[in-house]
């Protein structure tokens, strides 16, 4: 992957701690989307994502703590399970702070 590339990153968390739960919660939301409960899309360079690897690992507690970060395929095949919270056809459009930029009617 170039280094300039923006990849689709999902990143995933498990913290023991309610204090550091909600540190990294709250340092996910100003760097990538909310997709669920502790799940979070960012679209980031390798360097970008190498800042938020960084900056989580100053989070954690390594012993207790899990943290995950996935590179997504460019080619993802998605299926959904269970209740949406957008109506059918509907996409949420958001940028890399998770500030909404928009809906998509699809």
């Amino acid at each position: 992957m170039a280094l300039n590339e923006s990849r689709t990153w999902l990143i995933a968390y498990d913290m023991t701690c309610p204090k550091r739960l909600g540190r990294v919660h709250r340092y996910l939301k100003t760097v990538a989307v909310p997709v669920q409960y502790s799940l979070f899309a960012a679209e980031e360079t390798a360097q970008g994502i190498q800042r938020i690897r960084d900056a989580l690992a100053q989070e954690i507690n390594p012993k207790a703590d899990d943290v995950r970060i996935y590179l997504l395929p460019m080619n993802l095949e998605l299926h959904r399970y269970g209740r949406c919270a957008l109506p059918e056809g509907l996409q949420l459009l958001a940028d890399k702070k998770g500030q909404v930029a928009g809906l998509l009617l699809g």
